[in-house]
């Protein structure tokens, strides 16, 4: 790779990469605001709101990387173009095709890293989210206490709470426990928290009054407390986790178990994963082959980019949106998926025939023409000389 290569290689990297951070960090906080009653109404610390909520960009990346690729190769071909450098390379003997190697480098790298997104990372990271989901959701406190409503949690056993208060913190605590047919336990807590160590689940109640009524005595024992904890270990029980379409491997895809319920339900959606998993990395081929055949051709500084940046940017999103529609359609018949292949394929091996010959896109004389007009009638309209 000679300098001009590595001058080219680097720039489209770094472009991609800022792009990709922003892009990604954008989405993400929008996602993660959506997760912020992890906090609030589950008491959950900021580390696992943060935890829980990361875990999402690998799957945002699997989808915003060959957008990101095609926004670094633009703004490197316009850079280029802006100095004249692509003029200058061409009046050198660089060829289109020739000036594409160092982008096809850059393409290799961010493909390499889609593949691996698609094939592991993603699917770990959704598996993650619906494990310490599970995890979280499994608590009682969590799932079944809601504020202000009477939870009966045993055939004896009643618990109420008023609120819930930032930092798991629950407010207003109510016990009835009569599941000792010799005596009746009434607690009543200003403040109490979960509190789970090795030896199980526990409601850490704080300042309260605890009411014992023995069988066969007249008045109850009457105790006031600091703190007091009520074991809740028995009803702190996991849950099984079902793995989803999202969440499996490449290779759980590729050859799924016979006796998998999800296969057996729903095998169409597997057979399109799977498809949309291995078309992944060959996107941004696509995409930078698109991109550079609209806005590789040599220009001087005089000639308009707007037409071809517009027409790569239809081109680029009409390809993806296409292969979306074929994506969900594959789940019903595997046409839609071929008719996918070809169009990827297609899109590259057109792509590559424009940068081979050297195809310069031009708006047509047409379409110049009523623009013109249009800018003429404008100009008459607010009284302004139409300029040439």
């Amino acid at each position: 790779m000679g300098s001009i290569d590595r001058y080219i290689f680097r720039t489209t990297l770094a472009s991609f990469a800022l792009v990709l951070v922003s892009l990604t960090g954008v989405i993400w906080i929008t996602q993660a605001l959506r997760g912020i009653d992890l906090m609030t109404s589950q008491g959950q610390t900021i580390l696992t709101f943060l935890g829980i909520t990361s875990l999402v960009i690998p799957a945002l990346v699997l989808i915003i990387s060959p957008i990101a690729l095609m926004i670094a190769i633009s703004h490197t071909l316009n850079k280029l173009a802006t100095d004249s450098e692509i003029i200058v390379m061409n009046a050198a003997g660089f060829s289109p095709i020739r000036l594409f190697v160092p982008f096809f480098y850059a393409t290799c790298v961010v493909a390499l890293l889609v593949a691996f997104v698609a094939a592991y990372l993603a699917p770990d990271g959704m598996r993650r989210i619906k494990q310490w989901d599970a995890e979280i959701t499994a608590d009682v406190l969590t799932n079944i206490l809601q504020p202000g409503r009477f939870a009966r949690l045993d055939e004896n056993l009643t618990i109420r709470i008023r609120e819930r208060q930032p930092g798991g913190i629950l407010a207003g605590i109510f016990i009835d426990d009569r599941r000792d047919p010799n005596e009746r336990v009434s607690i009543v807590a200003e403040h109490g928290e979960v509190v789970k160590n090795e030896t199980g689940s526990f409601l850490v109640l704080e300042t309260g009054n605890l009411q014992r009524f023995e069988a066969g005595k007249r008045d109850p024992a009457l105790v006031a407390f600091g703190r007091y904890g009520f074991d809740m270990s028995k009803f702190a029980k996991g849950r099984d986790v079902t793995l989803g379409i999202r969440e499996r491997y490449l290779w759980e895809l590729f050859s799924p178990s016979d006796n998998d319920p999800v296969y057996k339900q729903i095998p169409g959606q597997f057979r399109a994963a799977l498809h949309d998993s291995l078309l992944a990395p060959i996107y941004p081929f696509a995409f930078a082959v698109l991109t550079f055949a609209f806005l590789g051709a040599p220009r001087t500084t005089r000639q308009s980019r707007n037409f071809s940046i517009a027409s790569s940017i239809v081109a680029v999103f009409g390809l993806r949106m296409a292969g979306f529609a074929c994506s969900v359609m594959a789940v019903k018949s595997p046409g839609p998926m071929l008719a996918q292949y070809a169009m990827v394929f297609g899109a590259i091996g057109a792509g590559l025939w424009m940068i081979i010959r050297g195809v310069v896109v031009e708006p047509p004389p047409g379409l110049m023409e009523a623009i013109n007009r249009s800018n003429a009638r404008i100009a008459r309209l607010f009284g302004r000389p139409a300029t040439a």
